[in-house]
């Protein structure tokens, strides 16, 4: 009984969740809300639910003679990301905003932040996902506003909606042939053990979904290239790149550093301008990669995690602006 009442004592007392009204922080919109999400420790809150790096906004940009909220992109894909921000539940005038920025803009990745989300407007977002083509994603997220006690409230963010993404790898995966599908299980696999790296050693890079393909993409500051790890399991081996998808005039820039750039890399680099293409790249490759004897993962994984902070550290400082 003594037990018990000293391990009841040790205990530490817990605050208690408390919502605060929205508009209590956040008393317009576009002057008070939209200008604190377009700030970028911020707008990575967004970023971290889409698993996207959201670069470029743009707030108040002209879509005809209305005005959307914050336009940006992901700084890997290129893809253009619409946010429409509403601190009152969901109506019919803003259903009807977000859909006509979105094809006036062609954006691909479509977020409706919102004070309230109504049931009939969960349906229709939840109906705008399954219906139109998979790559065009909704997403319909309601704010909130916590704190404990006398603290600061915080915001939090809570998922109503969003595209249905497993559905969609299921389908492809059965339309694709038993040896294909082996293939991109393994890839699947390797990024999904990657990632549980990453987190180990402190996210030195934002983590991204695990996927099937054969690459995963890192953000190194610009929307003009970026970093990327290339599965090559036939040749047994990992590549480490720095891809520049459509300027000669970064490759350039890079290379006009060839020397201070290769003094701060443990490796051999590979410059490889692909001539006829509009792409280029640097690269070099660890050995060992097989995806039928998995022993050595953790050894890979962590030589490609520092191949990537060396060619982060190294390739930065010659970004184009």
């Amino acid at each position: 009984m003594k037990q018990r009442q000293e391990r009841k004592m040790a205990v530490k007392p817990l605050g208690k969740l408390i919502e605060v009204p929205i508009r209590d922080i956040w008393k317009h919109e576009q002057y008070d809300f939209s200008d604190w999400l377009a700030q970028d420790e911020n707008l990575n809150l967004i970023g971290d639910i889409l698993g996207l790096t959201l670069t470029d906004a743009e707030k108040e940009k002209f879509v005809g003679s209305k005005r959307c909220d914050i336009v940006c992109k992901d700084e890997i894909s290129g893809k253009v990301v619409l946010i429409e921000n509403q601190l009152e539940p969901t109506n019919h005038d803003h259903l009807g905003k977000i859909i006509t920025y979105a094809s006036s803009l062609e954006a691909s990745v479509i977020v409706w932040i919102v004070g309230k989300a109504r049931e009939e407007y969960r349906s229709a977002i939840e109906w705008l996902n399954e219906h139109i083509d998979s790559t065009i994603s909704f997403f319909l997220i309601e704010l909130h506003a916590v704190k404990i006690g006398d603290s600061l409230p915080a915001p939090r963010f809570e998922v109503i909606e969003q595209p249905n993404n497993f559905n969609v790898q299921v389908k492809q995966q059965q339309d694709k042939s038993s040896k294909d599908n082996e293939r991109k299980g393994n890839r699947y696999e390797f990024w999904t053990q990657f990632n549980d790296v990453l987190e180990k050693r402190g996210l030195p890079f934002n983590k991204r979904k695990a996927t099937t393909d054969h690459w995963y993409d890192f953000a190194i500051g610009s929307s003009i290239c970026h970093l990327a790890l290339d599965l090559v399991n036939k040749n047994g081996f990992i590549r480490v790149n720095v891809w520049i998808p459509d300027s000669k005039e970064q490759f350039k820039a890079f290379y006009d550093h060839k020397a201070e750039i290769e003094a701060k890399i443990s490796q051999e680099l590979h410059w490889d301008g692909l001539e006829g293409k509009k792409a280029s790249r640097i690269f070099t490759t660890i050995d060992g990669l097989n995806f039928k004897k998995q022993d050595n993962y953790q050894k890979l994984m962590d030589k490609a995690i520092d191949l990537l902070i060396e060619f982060r550290n190294a390739f930065k400082p010659y970004l184009l602006k």
